[in-house]
């Protein structure tokens, strides 16, 4: 059994005061109803979880009366970081789940196959995350203005989402980084922390994340030809 989370607790302050860019409409429905429907089309998908804002049940729930999604779903509280309402999602799966694919909320264009190959990734090596390489020349600089170095970009990835996992991979993993006490940026950061592989899956089209105002034309554009 494969079960999703999608992580749509976060209030995504880069996108202004008192925007709930998840609800932001882009081609006629809510940014988080393109997200959610990605995985309930998916094959490899049993059942979605949704980690929301307490409070906020209602207004999923009437998205997803309104989308008619076929899959079961629940909803459960996020935490007061993302991994920590990661881990609420874990806790909230069912129990034969065996593997689990972490996604982005504000992510709603991300392939099915995209999906399907980090599921079956996952099952090969344990975790997998979608990325892209880096085409872009990578500076470092400690104070934010001068020029410290250049990175080769030879070597880097930008990870995505989805991030999917062996369900006991991942629960012992965030288990070691709470016991440790420690953020993470992602959730493959925790199976690096535990010595875990993580398998690169290439994202070969677009899977932006709406993050600031000026994402939403480009996102929506790309809704509307993956529509067409």
């Amino acid at each position: 059994m494969t079960s999703a989370i999608i992580v749509a607790a976060g209030k995504g302050t880069r996108m202004g005061p008192d925007i709930d860019k998840l609800f932001l409409e882009l081609c006629g429905k809510p940014v988080v109803a393109h997200t959610w429907r990605r995985f309930d089309q998916s094959a490899v998908i049993d059942e979605i979880v949704l980690v929301v804002r307490e409070g906020m049940q209602s207004a999923f729930e009437q998205i997803a009366d309104r989308c008619r999604f076929s899959k079961p779903y629940r909803l459960t509280a996020g935490g007061k970081e993302r991994q920590d309402s990661v881990w609420n999602g874990l806790q909230a799966i069912s129990p034969p789940a065996e593997i689990v694919t972490i996604q982005d909320a504000a992510r709603p264009c991300t392939s099915l196959e995209l999906i399907a190959a980090t599921v079956q990734s996952a099952r090969e090596v344990g975790a997998a995350v979608a990325a892209q390489p880096v085409t872009d020349t990578i500076k470092e600089s400690k104070d934010g203005t001068m020029v410290e170095r250049t990175l080769d970009r030879a070597r880097l990835w930008a990870v995505q989402t989805p991030q999917t996992f062996r369900v006991e991979i991942i629960r012992r993993a965030l288990n070691e980084v709470r016991a440790r006490g420690l953020m993470v940026t992602d959730d493959t950061a925790a199976c690096e922390l535990i010595g875990c592989p993580v398998k690169l899956v290439v994202s070969n089209t677009p899977n932006p994340k709406v993050t600031r105002p000026e994402d939403l034309p480009y996102i929506g554009r790309l809704l509307e030809d993956q529509r067409g």
